[in-house]
């Protein structure tokens, strides 16, 4: 099973905690060519296809994409591959938040 991580600004002290919002993430990964913006994922299995709506930033890493699902204010994004960790310390430090198992 894969571990999920999320990326959150709960942690932080002296009231600075706040929310990421869909906007902010909107416009810090509209600057980025490797993700992409859908409001929806789906997953195709051999005999069944299953979608998920929702705010997703899709990560293209050599023809997979990777889903950075924005929920109530955090990003979650399950480590599947070894490469997903430094993107996510990256993009947790570019929006000023941390990252948290879970």
């Amino acid at each position: 099973m894969n571990q999920r991580f999320r990326i959150t600004r709960s942690m932080q002290q002296n009231g600075e905690a706040q929310a990421i919002s869909l906007e902010e993430c909107k416009l810090y990964f509209s600057s980025r060519a490797d993700f992409t913006y859908q409001t929806a994922l789906t997953v195709k299995g051999p005999e069944s296809t299953m979608s998920v709506e929702g705010d997703f930033f899709m990560w293209n890493y050599e023809g997979t994409h990777i889903p950075f699902r924005h929920y109530m204010g955090d990003l979650y994004a399950a480590i599947t591959r070894e490469e997903i960790m430094p993107v996510m310390i990256e993009i947790a430090t570019d929006l000023r938040a941390d990252i948290v198992e879970g």
